[in-house]
């Protein structure tokens, strides 16, 4: 559901959770970003950070410097002056992840669950299945044909929900009853339609079906990327996950050992989201890669 008008929830004495409605839409993920560039540009008193989720914004603020109900009044305010959806462009870096899909890491994770745990169909084919697709090669097409939207960023310090910009790669799934006791650091999976990767070794309840040697979080910033942050993305990235061999992965995980990686990136494109939707209308949602 996309609420008419926005709700302003208070959260404490220093914080305002923006709802925009209650369901994953990347219509409405557009207007929770374009908000958080509207406060930052706009230098509202008192506000200390945001954080864009998939359907709201939570502000964070000083209460000393600004009161709740002046908060909203303002937030309203540039509300309005967005405008449409439409309207919206934001600062949208693009970067390429070497990615193994069907992994022995996560292949020996899955094993491990259902020897120790409880007994399930092999991830990937667990998830092409319900999705009426042909098999787990279908999937990994299907999932690596698309670039992915950074809608937010959670539970863990660095790891990005992400949702598929072409409609034709959206797939849905359960996550795991009960959750898994571990998950490689890497790991490519989803829950629901979000996809995401696990930034560090962690329990988790994601399907998984890939992974990545790619630091996602760098608490030494060993790379240039993380100048000035020990996170690498930021909401309104967008990641193109590309299927390589073992052999590649090791390769680039040589690399990144040595510190000599450099990471695929192109820095300075934004992202409009009337071009988007200009090329939504062209694309067949019905076909699968």
């Amino acid at each position: 559901m996309i609420y008419d008008e926005p709700r302003f929830l208070p959260g404490g004495d220093r914080y305002v959770t923006v709802e925009f409605g209650n369901e994953m839409n990347l219509e409405l993920n557009f207007l929770a970003q374009g908000l958080a560039t509207a406060l930052a540009q706009n230098g509202t008193k008192g506000v200390v950070e945001t954080a864009p989720c998939f359907a709201s914004l939570l502000v964070h603020y000083e209460p000393n410097d600004i009161r709740f109900a002046d908060l909203v009044a303002e937030l309203r305010a540039l509300i309005d002056s967005l405008g449409p959806s439409e309207d919206i462009e934001l600062d949208s870096r693009l970067f390429y992840f070497e990615t193994m899909y069907l992994d022995p890491w996560t292949k020996e994770c899955i094993a491990d669950y259902c020897a120790k745990i409880t007994e399930k169909e092999y991830d990937p084919d667990f998830v092409a299945r319900i999705n009426g697709l042909e098999d787990r090669h279908q999937l990994v097409r299907v999932h690596s044909g698309s670039e992915y939207w950074v809608a937010s960023l959670g539970f863990w310090p660095g790891l990005p929900f992400l949702q598929p910009l072409d409609p034709r790669a959206m797939i849905t799934c359960p996550k795991y009853n009960p959750p898994r006791t571990w998950t490689p650091q890497g790991t490519v999976g989803m829950g629901g339609s979000a996809s995401a990767i696990y930034p560090v070794a962690t329990p988790g309840g994601y399907q998984l079906f890939g992974r990545t040697p790619v630091p996602i979080w760098d608490t030494e910033k060993r790379f240039d990327v993380f100048d000035g942050n020990i996170v690498l993305f930021r909401p309104g990235d967008r990641i193109k996950f590309v299927p390589v061999t073992q052999a590649e992965y090791e390769a680039a995980e040589a690399k990144i050992d040595a510190g000599s990686y450099v990471y695929n990136m192109v820095d300075y494109q934004r992202f409009s989201v009337r071009n988007y939707h200009r090329w939504i209308a062209t694309v067949d949602k019905d076909e699968r890669f």
